[in-house]
Protein backbone atom coordinates (compact mmCIF):
# COMPACT_ATOMS: atom_id res chain seq x y z
CA UNK A 1 0.00 0.00 0.00
CA UNK A 2 3.05 2.73 0.85
CA UNK A 3 4.47 2.27 -2.59
CA UNK A 4 1.16 2.47 -4.35
CA UNK A 5 0.75 5.38 -2.26
CA UNK A 6 4.21 7.01 -2.80
CA UNK A 7 4.38 5.83 -6.57
CA UNK A 8 1.91 8.94 -8.16
CA UNK A 9 3.54 11.29 -5.63
CA UNK A 10 6.99 10.98 -7.05
CA UNK A 11 5.18 11.39 -10.47
CA UNK A 12 3.51 14.48 -9.70
CA UNK A 13 6.98 16.23 -8.51
CA UNK A 14 8.84 15.03 -11.47
CA UNK A 15 5.78 16.69 -13.95
CA UNK A 16 6.16 19.82 -11.59
CA UNK A 17 9.49 19.86 -12.46
CA UNK A 18 9.29 19.30 -15.72
CA UNK A 19 6.66 22.46 -16.27
CA UNK A 20 9.36 24.24 -14.43
CA UNK A 21 12.14 23.66 -16.64
CA UNK A 22 9.72 24.61 -19.49
CA UNK A 23 8.50 27.72 -18.13
CA UNK A 24 12.21 28.58 -17.48
CA UNK A 25 13.25 27.73 -21.29
CA UNK A 26 9.87 30.10 -22.52
CA UNK A 27 11.35 33.23 -20.32
CA UNK A 28 14.70 32.31 -21.85
CA UNK A 29 13.63 33.00 -24.94
CA UNK A 30 11.06 36.05 -24.67
CA UNK A 31 14.15 38.08 -22.58
CA UNK A 32 16.05 37.30 -26.05
CA UNK A 33 13.28 38.11 -28.18
CA UNK A 34 13.29 41.50 -26.19
CA UNK A 35 16.58 42.12 -26.66
CA UNK A 36 16.55 41.80 -29.98
CA UNK A 37 13.43 43.59 -30.41
CA UNK A 38 15.30 46.91 -28.64
CA UNK A 39 18.20 46.74 -30.19
CA UNK A 40 15.96 46.69 -33.93
CA UNK A 41 14.57 49.49 -32.64
CA UNK A 42 17.38 51.36 -31.59
CA UNK A 43 19.10 50.77 -34.99
CA UNK A 44 15.91 52.25 -36.45
CA UNK A 45 15.75 55.51 -34.47
CA UNK A 46 19.21 55.77 -35.56
CA UNK A 47 18.86 55.30 -39.32
CA UNK A 48 15.59 58.09 -39.08
CA UNK A 49 17.73 60.87 -37.07
CA UNK A 50 19.93 62.27 -40.12
CA UNK A 51 23.44 63.44 -39.87
CA UNK A 52 23.99 67.35 -40.52
CA UNK A 53 25.97 66.53 -43.92
CA UNK A 54 22.95 64.37 -44.97
CA UNK A 55 20.89 66.90 -44.02
CA UNK A 56 22.86 68.88 -45.96
CA UNK A 57 22.44 66.66 -48.83
CA UNK A 58 18.78 65.88 -48.53
CA UNK A 59 16.42 67.92 -50.70
CA UNK A 60 14.91 69.20 -48.15
CA UNK A 61 17.77 71.73 -47.12
CA UNK A 62 17.02 73.66 -50.43
CA UNK A 63 13.69 74.33 -48.28
CA UNK A 64 13.30 77.88 -46.15
CA UNK A 65 15.64 77.14 -43.09
CA UNK A 66 14.33 78.09 -39.65
CA UNK A 67 17.04 79.56 -36.97
CA UNK A 68 18.14 76.42 -35.21
CA UNK A 69 19.26 75.44 -38.77
CA UNK A 70 21.55 78.72 -39.59
CA UNK A 71 24.55 77.36 -37.51
CA UNK A 72 25.93 79.21 -34.80
CA UNK A 73 23.07 82.27 -34.28
CA UNK A 74 21.57 83.22 -31.43
CA UNK A 75 17.99 84.42 -31.09
CA UNK A 76 18.01 88.14 -31.25
CA UNK A 77 17.07 90.22 -27.90
CA UNK A 78 15.64 93.10 -29.26
CA UNK A 79 11.76 93.02 -29.73
CA UNK A 80 10.48 91.87 -33.49
CA UNK A 81 9.83 94.93 -35.79
CA UNK A 82 8.83 95.76 -39.29
CA UNK A 83 10.58 98.15 -41.61
CA UNK A 84 10.40 99.06 -45.21
CA UNK A 85 13.65 99.72 -46.01
CA UNK A 86 14.89 97.41 -43.62
CA UNK A 87 18.38 98.65 -42.50
CA UNK A 88 18.19 96.45 -39.24
CA UNK A 89 19.25 93.03 -41.56
CA UNK A 90 22.70 94.55 -43.25
CA UNK A 91 23.87 95.97 -39.81
CA UNK A 92 26.85 94.43 -38.70
CA UNK A 93 25.97 92.35 -35.16
CA UNK A 94 28.43 91.00 -32.30
CA UNK A 95 29.08 87.38 -33.53
CA UNK A 96 26.72 88.12 -36.67
CA UNK A 97 23.37 87.49 -34.22
CA UNK A 98 19.93 87.76 -36.34
CA UNK A 99 18.61 91.07 -36.31
CA UNK A 100 14.86 92.53 -35.12
CA UNK A 101 13.22 92.72 -38.87
CA UNK A 102 15.11 89.39 -39.34
CA UNK A 103 14.96 86.95 -36.75
CA UNK A 104 14.24 83.90 -38.26
CA UNK A 105 17.17 84.42 -41.26
CA UNK A 106 14.62 82.91 -43.71
CA UNK A 107 15.40 81.52 -46.98
CA UNK A 108 18.76 80.62 -46.41
CA UNK A 109 19.74 77.13 -48.13
CA UNK A 110 22.87 74.75 -47.99
CA UNK A 111 25.50 74.18 -50.04
CA UNK A 112 25.73 70.71 -50.46
CA UNK A 113 29.14 68.76 -48.88
CA UNK A 114 29.78 72.44 -47.26
CA UNK A 115 29.03 73.92 -43.61
CA UNK A 116 28.43 77.26 -45.81
CA UNK A 117 24.53 78.54 -46.22
CA UNK A 118 23.70 81.40 -48.32
CA UNK A 119 20.74 83.57 -49.31
CA UNK A 120 19.55 85.95 -52.19
CA UNK A 121 17.32 88.58 -51.09
CA UNK A 122 16.07 92.24 -51.58
CA UNK A 123 13.45 93.61 -52.72
CA UNK A 124 11.57 95.34 -56.11
CA UNK A 125 10.23 98.60 -55.40
CA UNK A 126 8.23 101.63 -56.94
CA UNK A 127 8.09 105.23 -55.74
CA UNK A 128 5.43 107.58 -57.12
CA UNK A 129 6.04 111.50 -56.02
CA UNK A 130 4.40 114.32 -56.03
CA UNK A 131 5.98 117.48 -54.75
CA UNK A 132 3.84 120.85 -54.01
CA UNK A 133 6.95 122.90 -54.39
CA UNK A 134 10.58 122.41 -56.10
CA UNK A 135 12.02 119.97 -53.46
CA UNK A 136 15.13 119.67 -55.26
CA UNK A 137 16.29 116.05 -54.65
CA UNK A 138 13.39 114.28 -56.99
CA UNK A 139 14.18 110.81 -55.88
CA UNK A 140 14.65 110.84 -52.03
CA UNK A 141 13.38 113.37 -49.58
CA UNK A 142 16.44 115.47 -48.73
CA UNK A 143 15.67 118.90 -47.06
CA UNK A 144 19.08 120.46 -47.41
CA UNK A 145 18.54 120.30 -50.98
CA UNK A 146 15.47 122.44 -51.40
CA UNK A 147 15.64 125.71 -53.29
CA UNK A 148 15.36 128.51 -51.40
CA UNK A 149 14.04 131.76 -54.42
CA UNK A 150 14.71 131.39 -58.30
CA UNK A 151 12.20 131.25 -60.95
CA UNK A 152 11.31 127.58 -61.05
CA UNK A 153 10.68 127.90 -56.95
CA UNK A 154 7.11 127.43 -56.57
CA UNK A 155 6.78 124.83 -59.60
CA UNK A 156 5.16 121.47 -58.56
CA UNK A 157 6.64 118.04 -60.23
CA UNK A 158 5.50 114.68 -60.21
CA UNK A 159 8.21 111.67 -60.74
CA UNK A 160 8.00 107.80 -60.34
CA UNK A 161 10.79 105.98 -60.27
CA UNK A 162 12.09 102.66 -58.76
CA UNK A 163 15.74 103.29 -57.55
CA UNK A 164 15.60 101.63 -54.52
CA UNK A 165 15.33 98.44 -55.81
CA UNK A 166 18.34 96.91 -54.35
CA UNK A 167 19.52 92.92 -54.47
CA UNK A 168 21.73 91.39 -51.94
CA UNK A 169 23.27 88.37 -51.05
CA UNK A 170 24.50 86.81 -48.10
CA UNK A 171 26.72 83.63 -46.86
CA UNK A 172 27.38 82.41 -43.30
CA UNK A 173 28.96 79.56 -41.64
CA UNK A 174 30.92 78.20 -38.71
CA UNK A 175 34.27 78.47 -37.70
CA UNK A 176 36.89 77.50 -35.55
CA UNK A 177 37.12 81.40 -34.62
CA UNK A 178 33.37 81.71 -34.66
CA UNK A 179 30.83 82.50 -37.06
CA UNK A 180 32.13 83.78 -40.48
CA UNK A 181 29.40 86.05 -42.42
CA UNK A 182 29.77 87.61 -45.86
CA UNK A 183 27.36 90.28 -46.96
CA UNK A 184 26.58 92.14 -49.78
CA UNK A 185 23.99 94.49 -51.23
CA UNK A 186 23.66 97.11 -53.90
CA UNK A 187 20.60 99.64 -55.70
CA UNK A 188 19.99 102.15 -58.17
CA UNK A 189 20.73 105.01 -57.04
CA UNK A 190 24.23 105.57 -58.49
CA UNK A 191 23.60 108.40 -60.42
CA UNK A 192 20.53 111.49 -60.26
CA UNK A 193 19.57 111.07 -63.67
CA UNK A 194 19.92 107.01 -64.21
CA UNK A 195 19.71 103.63 -62.78
CA UNK A 196 23.35 103.28 -62.10
CA UNK A 197 24.37 100.26 -60.10
CA UNK A 198 25.41 101.26 -56.73
CA UNK A 199 27.27 99.28 -53.73
CA UNK A 200 25.92 100.05 -50.25
CA UNK A 201 27.51 96.93 -48.54
CA UNK A 202 30.11 94.55 -48.92
CA UNK A 203 31.90 93.33 -45.67
CA UNK A 204 33.17 90.25 -44.10
CA UNK A 205 32.72 89.01 -40.61
CA UNK A 206 34.35 86.21 -38.48
CA UNK A 207 33.33 86.48 -34.95
CA UNK A 208 33.22 90.03 -33.60
CA UNK A 209 35.53 91.09 -36.35
CA UNK A 210 34.14 93.08 -38.87
CA UNK A 211 35.96 94.50 -42.06
CA UNK A 212 34.61 95.97 -45.55
CA UNK A 213 32.27 98.68 -46.77
CA UNK A 214 28.73 99.47 -44.80
CA UNK A 215 27.28 100.97 -42.02
CA UNK A 216 29.33 103.43 -40.01
CA UNK A 217 30.34 102.24 -36.15
CA UNK A 218 29.16 105.49 -35.15
CA UNK A 219 25.32 104.96 -36.90
CA UNK A 220 22.68 102.91 -35.45
CA UNK A 221 20.74 101.33 -37.82
CA UNK A 222 18.19 99.45 -35.30
CA UNK A 223 16.76 103.11 -34.57
CA UNK A 224 16.13 104.69 -37.84
CA UNK A 225 12.53 105.10 -38.75
CA UNK A 226 10.07 103.06 -40.81
CA UNK A 227 9.54 105.40 -43.81
CA UNK A 228 8.43 104.84 -47.34
CA UNK A 229 11.17 108.00 -47.78
CA UNK A 230 14.56 106.59 -48.99
CA UNK A 231 16.37 109.36 -47.43
CA UNK A 232 14.96 109.12 -43.22
CA UNK A 233 15.28 112.35 -41.40
CA UNK A 234 18.19 113.91 -42.10
CA UNK A 235 19.41 114.87 -38.29
CA UNK A 236 19.98 110.75 -37.82
CA UNK A 237 23.29 109.62 -37.83
CA UNK A 238 23.80 107.92 -41.06
CA UNK A 239 27.55 106.95 -42.88
CA UNK A 240 28.44 103.97 -45.69
CA UNK A 241 31.84 103.80 -45.07
CA UNK A 242 34.92 101.35 -45.36
CA UNK A 243 36.15 100.55 -42.36
CA UNK A 244 37.04 97.64 -39.93
CA UNK A 245 35.63 96.92 -36.12
CA UNK A 246 35.56 94.71 -33.25
CA UNK A 247 32.91 94.34 -30.47
CA UNK A 248 34.12 93.10 -27.03
CA UNK A 249 31.27 91.11 -25.04
CA UNK A 250 30.47 92.99 -21.97
CA UNK A 251 27.84 90.75 -20.21
CA UNK A 252 24.84 89.73 -21.76
CA UNK A 253 23.05 91.99 -24.04
CA UNK A 254 26.29 94.95 -23.63
CA UNK A 255 28.50 95.32 -26.02
CA UNK A 256 31.75 97.81 -26.59
CA UNK A 257 32.88 98.57 -30.34
CA UNK A 258 36.14 100.01 -31.18
CA UNK A 259 36.17 101.35 -35.19
CA UNK A 260 39.02 103.02 -37.86
CA UNK A 261 37.36 104.09 -40.53
CA UNK A 262 38.03 105.70 -43.97
CA UNK A 263 38.70 109.60 -43.35
CA UNK A 264 36.82 112.62 -45.42
CA UNK A 265 37.26 115.96 -44.79
CA UNK A 266 34.59 117.57 -46.23
CA UNK A 267 35.69 121.41 -46.73
CA UNK A 268 33.58 124.06 -47.43
CA UNK A 269 34.91 126.14 -50.45
CA UNK A 270 36.86 123.43 -51.59
CA UNK A 271 39.09 124.25 -54.30
CA UNK A 272 42.04 122.91 -56.84
CA UNK A 273 43.98 125.64 -54.66
CA UNK A 274 42.62 125.21 -51.37
CA UNK A 275 42.21 121.27 -50.86
CA UNK A 276 40.87 118.76 -47.86
CA UNK A 277 43.63 116.29 -46.42
CA UNK A 278 42.87 113.65 -44.85
CA UNK A 279 46.26 112.28 -42.36
CA UNK A 280 45.08 109.88 -39.79
CA UNK A 281 41.24 107.65 -40.17
CA UNK A 282 38.27 108.28 -38.18
CA UNK A 283 38.14 106.65 -34.81
CA UNK A 284 35.07 105.66 -33.16
CA UNK A 285 33.63 104.10 -29.84
CA UNK A 286 30.30 102.35 -29.42
CA UNK A 287 28.99 101.42 -26.31
CA UNK A 288 25.36 99.68 -26.80
CA UNK A 289 22.96 97.88 -24.17
CA UNK A 290 20.24 95.31 -25.87
CA UNK A 291 17.01 94.09 -23.46
CA UNK A 292 13.88 92.85 -24.68
CA UNK A 293 12.30 96.07 -24.10
CA UNK A 294 14.86 97.38 -26.99
CA UNK A 295 17.80 99.03 -26.89
CA UNK A 296 20.15 102.33 -26.28
CA UNK A 297 23.42 103.50 -27.96
CA UNK A 298 26.17 105.59 -26.78
CA UNK A 299 28.44 106.43 -29.63
CA UNK A 300 31.77 108.95 -30.15
CA UNK A 301 34.08 109.47 -33.10
CA UNK A 302 36.92 111.63 -33.22
CA UNK A 303 38.25 113.21 -36.63
CA UNK A 304 41.60 114.85 -37.90
CA UNK A 305 40.47 117.53 -40.05
CA UNK A 306 43.10 119.42 -42.52
CA UNK A 307 43.23 121.71 -45.57
CA UNK A 308 46.35 122.21 -47.68
CA UNK A 309 46.55 125.62 -49.71
CA UNK A 310 48.99 127.50 -51.57
CA UNK A 311 51.49 128.99 -49.02
CA UNK A 312 48.57 127.64 -45.84
CA UNK A 313 47.57 124.61 -44.28
CA UNK A 314 46.45 124.33 -41.11
CA UNK A 315 44.97 121.23 -38.79
CA UNK A 316 41.95 120.89 -36.30
CA UNK A 317 40.63 117.81 -34.31
CA UNK A 318 36.48 117.04 -34.79
CA UNK A 319 34.26 114.63 -33.33
CA UNK A 320 30.99 114.73 -31.73
CA UNK A 321 28.28 111.41 -29.86
CA UNK A 322 25.48 110.46 -30.26
CA UNK A 323 22.71 108.94 -27.86
CA UNK A 324 20.22 106.78 -30.14
CA UNK A 325 17.73 103.86 -29.32
CA UNK A 326 14.34 101.99 -29.39
CA UNK A 327 11.39 101.12 -26.66
CA UNK A 328 8.40 98.94 -27.09
CA UNK A 329 5.32 100.21 -25.83
CA UNK A 330 2.30 97.94 -25.52
CA UNK A 331 1.99 95.02 -26.96
CA UNK A 332 3.68 96.28 -30.41
CA UNK A 333 4.05 99.87 -30.90
CA UNK A 334 7.54 101.32 -30.83
CA UNK A 335 9.66 104.14 -29.77
CA UNK A 336 12.62 105.49 -31.87
CA UNK A 337 15.20 108.66 -31.39
CA UNK A 338 18.38 109.58 -31.93
CA UNK A 339 20.22 113.08 -30.85
CA UNK A 340 23.87 113.88 -31.83
CA UNK A 341 26.18 117.41 -31.58
CA UNK A 342 29.82 117.47 -32.35
CA UNK A 343 32.17 119.82 -34.00
CA UNK A 344 33.18 118.66 -37.73
CA UNK A 345 30.23 116.04 -37.18
CA UNK A 346 28.13 116.81 -40.87
CA UNK A 347 29.94 114.07 -42.91
CA UNK A 348 27.80 111.68 -40.51
CA UNK A 349 24.63 112.95 -40.79
CA UNK A 350 21.78 112.01 -43.50
CA UNK A 351 20.80 115.67 -44.23
CA UNK A 352 24.87 116.89 -45.03
CA UNK A 353 26.87 113.71 -45.95
CA UNK A 354 28.81 115.11 -48.59
CA UNK A 355 27.70 118.63 -48.37
CA UNK A 356 30.93 119.56 -47.59
CA UNK A 357 30.47 121.26 -44.31
CA UNK A 358 32.74 119.36 -42.01
CA UNK A 359 35.15 122.57 -41.83
CA UNK A 360 35.40 125.95 -43.49
CA UNK A 361 38.62 128.28 -43.56
CA UNK A 362 38.28 131.79 -41.99
CA UNK A 363 39.92 134.88 -43.19
CA UNK A 364 43.62 134.10 -41.50
CA UNK A 365 43.69 130.98 -43.21
CA UNK A 366 42.70 129.05 -39.60
CA UNK A 367 41.01 125.81 -39.75
CA UNK A 368 37.23 126.18 -37.94
CA UNK A 369 35.52 123.09 -37.33
CA UNK A 370 31.65 123.71 -37.69
CA UNK A 371 29.21 123.20 -34.69
CA UNK A 372 25.94 121.09 -35.46
CA UNK A 373 23.73 119.87 -33.15
CA UNK A 374 20.25 117.80 -34.54
CA UNK A 375 17.99 114.95 -34.12
CA UNK A 376 14.55 113.14 -34.15
CA UNK A 377 11.95 110.76 -32.53
CA UNK A 378 9.72 108.71 -34.06
CA UNK A 379 6.54 106.63 -33.09
CA UNK A 380 4.90 103.28 -35.00
CA UNK A 381 2.16 101.87 -34.00
CA UNK A 382 0.19 98.92 -35.26
CA UNK A 383 -3.28 99.43 -36.03
CA UNK A 384 -3.78 95.59 -36.86
CA UNK A 385 -1.63 92.90 -37.84
CA UNK A 386 -1.67 94.49 -41.41
CA UNK A 387 -1.84 98.17 -41.15
CA UNK A 388 0.77 100.48 -39.33
CA UNK A 389 1.87 103.85 -39.33
CA UNK A 390 4.53 106.20 -38.19
CA UNK A 391 5.01 109.66 -36.82
CA UNK A 392 7.92 110.98 -37.17
CA UNK A 393 9.91 114.28 -36.53
CA UNK A 394 13.75 115.52 -36.81
CA UNK A 395 15.74 119.16 -37.45
CA UNK A 396 19.02 119.42 -37.76
CA UNK A 397 21.53 123.22 -36.71
CA UNK A 398 24.68 123.97 -38.17
CA UNK A 399 26.14 126.98 -36.44
CA UNK A 400 25.97 130.59 -38.36
CA UNK A 401 29.63 131.25 -39.44
CA UNK A 402 30.82 134.18 -41.32
CA UNK A 403 32.91 132.39 -43.29
CA UNK A 404 29.94 129.97 -44.88
CA UNK A 405 28.43 131.46 -48.16
CA UNK A 406 24.88 133.37 -47.50
CA UNK A 407 23.19 130.19 -49.22
CA UNK A 408 24.83 127.61 -47.38
CA UNK A 409 23.03 125.38 -44.93
CA UNK A 410 21.72 126.57 -41.54
CA UNK A 411 18.80 124.60 -40.25
CA UNK A 412 16.56 121.75 -42.07
CA UNK A 413 12.96 120.32 -40.40
CA UNK A 414 11.91 117.13 -41.44
CA UNK A 415 8.65 115.68 -41.05
CA UNK A 416 6.44 112.49 -41.64
CA UNK A 417 3.59 110.79 -41.67
CA UNK A 418 2.30 107.49 -43.29
CA UNK A 419 -0.08 104.92 -43.29
CA UNK A 420 1.64 101.04 -44.73
CA UNK A 421 0.00 98.37 -45.36
CA UNK A 422 1.19 94.54 -45.23
CA UNK A 423 -1.62 92.11 -46.63
CA UNK A 424 1.26 89.60 -47.20
CA UNK A 425 4.58 89.01 -45.75
CA UNK A 426 6.36 89.76 -49.14
CA UNK A 427 3.81 92.71 -50.00
CA UNK A 428 3.65 96.08 -48.61
CA UNK A 429 2.51 99.27 -50.06
CA UNK A 430 1.65 102.48 -48.39
CA UNK A 431 1.14 106.40 -48.60
CA UNK A 432 3.45 108.94 -46.51
CA UNK A 433 3.09 112.78 -46.58
CA UNK A 434 6.44 114.93 -45.88
CA UNK A 435 6.83 117.94 -44.85
CA UNK A 436 10.68 119.95 -45.08
CA UNK A 437 11.73 122.79 -44.63
CA UNK A 438 15.26 124.60 -45.13
CA UNK A 439 17.02 127.69 -43.49
CA UNK A 440 20.09 129.15 -44.72
CA UNK A 441 23.13 131.52 -43.65
CA UNK A 442 21.78 134.64 -44.67
CA UNK A 443 18.22 134.04 -43.23
CA UNK A 444 16.78 132.87 -46.46
CA UNK A 445 14.06 130.03 -45.89
CA UNK A 446 12.04 127.37 -48.32
CA UNK A 447 9.86 124.43 -47.88
CA UNK A 448 7.93 122.09 -49.45
CA UNK A 449 4.90 119.40 -48.69
CA UNK A 450 5.64 115.76 -50.85
CA UNK A 451 3.22 112.95 -50.91
CA UNK A 452 4.58 109.37 -51.54
CA UNK A 453 2.86 106.07 -52.91
CA UNK A 454 4.95 103.10 -52.62
CA UNK A 455 4.24 99.73 -53.84
CA UNK A 456 7.07 96.49 -52.66
CA UNK A 457 7.29 93.32 -53.21
CA UNK A 458 10.37 91.62 -51.06
CA UNK A 459 12.20 88.41 -52.17
CA UNK A 460 12.18 86.48 -48.78
CA UNK A 461 9.87 87.77 -45.95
Amino acid sequence: MAALVATPARAEEEDAQALRREIATLRQALEGMQQRLDRLEQRDASAAAPTPVAAAATPAATAVLHPTQVPGVAPPVLPQRESVADPSTAASRPDSAAGPTDPDLKGFFAIPGTDTVIRIGGYAKLDAIADSRAAGDEDQFIPSSIPVGGSHRDVSNFNIHAKQTRFSFEARRPTTHGNLRFYLENDFFGSSDGYQFRLRHAYGQLGNTYAGYGYSSFMDADSLPDTLDFAGPGGAGYLLVAGIHHSFAMGKGNTLTLAAEDPDTELAGASETRAAANRLPDVSVTARMERDWGHLQLGAVARSLAYDGDGERDRRMGGGVQLSGSAAVGERDLLLFGALGGRGLSRYTADLTGSGLDAVVDANGRLDALDLHGGFVGYTHYWSELWRSNLIFGQLTLERNSALAADAFRESRYGVFNLIWSPAPSWTMGMELLYGRLEQQGGARGDTVRVQGSLQYNFIR
